[in-house]
């Protein structure tokens, strides 16, 4: 079982991420968006833009836990 990155769901929007294994030089990533539920209680999922590309992901939020595959902040 690998490592889990701790944090708070609500505080995800604006927190920086760094890919573990970059993919086309993309490294640095900030999250640009939360999904929620119509309720607000339940976090569906993110958005990710890279930093370098400005390019946009959707990603489950549960898979920023990893840390085989995130760390929180860049670096």
């Amino acid at each position: 079982m690998s490592a889990r990155n701790p944090f708070n769901p609500r505080k995800l929007l604006h927190s920086k991420w760094t890919a573990v294994q970059p993919q086309q030089r993309e490294k640095h990533f900030m999250v640009t968006a939360c999904h929620w539920s119509e309720d607000q209680s339940t976090l569906l999922g993110i958005e990710l833009q890279a930093v370098l590309t400005g390019t946009c992901r959707q990603l489950d939020w549960q898979a920023l836990r990893d840390s085989s595959q995130w760390k929180q902040g860049w670096k």
